[in-house]
C-alpha cells in the first residue's frame, strides 16, 4: 500500500507573489545598466566596467528568475510527461547564473592585469556620477528584493548579486575620488580586480547549492540515520528502508521510503503517523510512503 501528500508547489507559489517586484526591479537595473556600459567605455573605467558586468548578472538572473516563476505557474495543472511540474527550471536558471557569474569575474580579473601593465586614462567626473547613481540603483533593488529572496534560491541569487553590486559601486567611488585626488592610475584595476573578487565566491556559493539539488543530495541537516530511526519506532513498523530525501526545487524538500510493518498493522494509521513525524520534524510535505507487510518478499532486491 502507497501514499503520497502533496503541498501544491509553495515555493512557486512564494515566488509568484513577488513577481512584480522582481519586474520593477529588472527594468529598473536593466535601464542603469546600459548608462553604466556607456559611460564606462566613455570614461575609459574598467572598474565602472566590471561593475556593469556585474550588474549585468543581476539583470540576466532577474530575467531567468522571472521566467522559472512564469514556467512554474504554467506547469501548476496535471500534466502526462512532467509529472513534477517545471520547478526545477529555478534550480538550472540558477547554475546559469552561477556560470555566468564565473565568466564575468574571470574576464574582469583578466582585464585588470592587462591594464595594470598598461594603465587607461581615466575621466573620473562622469564615473564618479554614474557610480553614486549606480549605488542608488542597487539599493532600490536590493530592498524590492528582500522579501522574495528568503522563499526562493534563484532570488535569492538575484538578491545576493544586487548587494554585493552595491558594493561594488561603492569601491567606484572610491577608485573615482582617488584618481581625481591622486592621479594613481593603477586604483581603477585594483578596483575591478576586488570586484572580480568578490563575484567569483559567490558565484562558487550559488553554483553549489544549484548542484546539490540538481543531483538530489539530501538537504543540508537532514540527518537520515535519525529519520530513519523515528520512523522504525512508529507502532508496527519493523523495518524502514529505501528512505530518499531531496529537494526539489528552493524550499521544496521530498521524501520516499518503504515502512515494512507487522502482518496485521493498521497501515492508514502508519501512513498518517509517518507524514506527521516527515511534516513537523523535517518540514517534509510531500511524501511516498510504501507499506508493506513484513511477510513480502523482493522488495529488498532493489539495490539503489
Amino acid at each position: 500500500m502507497g501514499a503520497g501528500h502533496s503541498h501544491g508547489g509553495g515555493a512557486a507559489r512564494a515566488s509568484s507573489r513577488h513577481k512584480g517586484r522582481l519586474v520593477a526591479a529588472l527594468v529598473l537595473l536593466a535601464t542603469f545598466l546600459v548608462v553604466e556600459v556607456v559611460t564606462a567605455f566613455a570614461t575609459h573605467s574598467l572598474a565602472l566596467l566590471s561593475d556593469a558586468g556585474h550588474m549585468l548578472t543581476d539583470v540576466v538572473g532577474l530575467a531567468m528568475a522571472l521566467a522559472a516563476v512564469h514556467l512554474a505557474d504554467r506547469a501548476a495543472g496535471d500534466h502526462p510527461r512532467r509529472t513534477f511540474g517545471l520547478y526545477r527550471l529555478e534550480i538550472l536558471a540558477a547554475l546559469a547564473n552561477a556560470v555566468l557569474l564565473v565568466g564575468v569575474g574571470a574576464y574582469v580579473l583578466v582585464e585588470a592585469i592587462r591594464r595594470l601593465a598598461s594603465p587607461a586614462e581615466v575621466l573620473t567626473g562622469p564615473m564618479l556620477v554614474v557610480a553614486v547613481l549606480g549605488l542608488v540603483v542597487n539599493i532600490v533593488a536590493f530592498a524590492l528584493l528582500r522579501a522574495g529572496s528568503r522563499e526562493s534560491l534563484n532570488v535569492e541569487g538575484a538578491y545576493l548579486e544586487v548587494a554585493a553590486d552595491a558594493l561594488g559601486s561603492i569601491g567606484v567611488i572610491v577608485a573615482a575620488v582617488v584618481l581625481e585626488v591622486t592621479d594613481w592610475a593603477w586604483i581603477d584595476p585594483v578596483i575591478g580586480i576586488a570586484i572580480g573578487l568578490v563575484i567569483l565566491p559567490r558565484a562558487w556559493r550559488l553554483g553549489g547549492q544549484a548542484v546539490r539539488i540538481l543531483v538530489q543530495a539530501a538537504p543540508p541537516g537532514t540527518d537520515l540515520a535519525a529519520m530513519r530511526d523515528q520512523l522504525a519506532t512508529i507502532e508496527g513498523v519493523v523495518d524502514v528502508h529505501d528512505l530518499h530525501v531531496w529537494t526539489l526545487t528552493s524550499e521544496m524538500d521530498v521524501a520516499s521510503a518503504h515502512l515494512m510493518v507487522r502482518v496485521g498493522t493498521d497501515a492508514h494509521g502508519v501512513l498518517d503517523q509517518a507524514r506527521e513525524l516527515l511534516r513537523h520534524g523535517y518540514a517534509i510535505e510531500h511524501a511516498t510512503l510504501q507499506v508493506e507487510p513484513d511477510d513480502h518478499r523482493g522488495c529488498d532486491q532493489v539495490t539503489w
